[in-house]
């Protein structure tokens, strides 16, 4: 391990441990005697770390506040520092976008970063292997993405550059329209919803926002164009008011009303950042939420089937009966 490295695990081991010893040191740290100790003086030193030897406990600690009953700062190397708590749920962090990241991408990036904080925690191998076991992230209907789109998408996102694309349109394929055509936008950000990555860029074509699904992309190819930048206020009004992935910004509300047997479960839930809820005297409970396309909303409508009205607006009380109608009518 690099000095650096050396320095957070001192600090850590002590901050852990109160008192540890010059061996412990030692042995934790695999370097030379002559190493830990320019370690210990350099933290001493030039970090302003105040780590004294107590030759009671024949070890190193924090040195205690002068004055009984006060509370010593705690000492923090410049840049980033995490407690070990922060340290573990980094790690378990890694593990679930490990589950995610299915192609490796993400990961092969960050790996550098994890490294350093496994090297931070003073585990041993074993120690990080059950950390990271322990940790399981299960996904249904996933949608794969070719690897090659997302590594293109992403750096010019980063880069700032203008991107080329082509892309199927599913809703005009289910029309039976010309689904695929030929888009430059520019990017302006990454989404992960339900499973499925997302581009968030304004489309040049259409001048305007759009979403793009990354796994209908046919094509994606970065052009020597920079991209157009626009404010996230901005972004966030026109992508972020309807509901689900549904972009827009010309939106309904929706009223719902929720039985006693299903308001416990969805009065924990939230729905929209925007929603609006409240508990009715029966014990039900009152949802409002905006949208732009009923089309996810229904979906979710679907799974307390039984157990939730529709009050408004009325095309989505009649959109409901519907989609309740056609799935009674299958099965016949």
């Amino acid at each position: 391990m690099d000095r650096t490295e050396r320095f957070y695990k001192i600090e850590l081991l002590i901050r852990t441990r109160e008192c540890v010893s010059f061996a412990t040191l030692l042995e934790t740290l695999e370097v030379s005697p002559a190493t830990l100790k320019r370690d210990l003086q350099y933290l001493r030193e030039r970090m302003d770390a105040p780590i004294v030897y107590d030759a009671m406990a024949n070890g190193y600690r924090f040195e205690q506040p002068a004055v009984r009953g006060t509370r010593q700062p705690q000492h923090e190397l410049p840049g980033v520092w995490f407690s070990e708590a922060e340290l573990h749920a980094l790690l378990s962090m890694h593990q679930l976008l490990s589950g995610l990241d299915e192609d490796g991408i993400l990961t092969r990036h960050l790996q550098p970063l994890f490294d350093k904080i496994e090297g931070m925690l003073g585990s041993n191998e074993s120690e990080i292997r059950e950390l990271t076991r322990r940790v399981k992230l299960i996904s249904t209907a996933r949608r794969r993405v070719p690897s090659r789109f997302f590594e293109i998408v992403g750096t010019a996102l980063v880069k700032r550059q203008r991107l080329q694309l082509k892309y199927r349109t599913r809703g005009k394929l289910a029309k039976g329209e010309s689904a695929l055509s030929d888009r430059v936008v520019s990017p302006q950000r990454l989404v992960h919803y339900r499973n499925t990555w997302y581009l968030d860029a304004w489309c040049h074509g259409s001048d305007g926002f759009r979403r793009f699904a990354l796994d209908a992309m046919e094509a994606a190819a970065a052009l020597n164009e920079r991209a157009k930048t626009v404010g996230v206020k901005q972004l966030e009004t026109e992508l972020d008011q309807g509901y689900g992935i549904f972009a827009g910004a010309k939106t309904q509300r929706a009223l719902l009303v929720f039985d006693a047997h299903a308001a416990p479960w969805v009065a924990q839930e939230e729905w929209h950042p925007a929603q609006h809820s409240e508990w009715l005297a029966d014990g039900s409970w009152q949802l409002q939420v905006p949208f732009v396309d009923a089309t996810e909303l229904l979906m979710d409508l679907l799974r307390h089937a039984g157990h939730v009205r529709v009050l408004a607006p009325a095309s989505l009380k009649q959109a409901f009966g519907k989609r309740l109608r056609d799935a009674a009518a299958a099965l016949d």
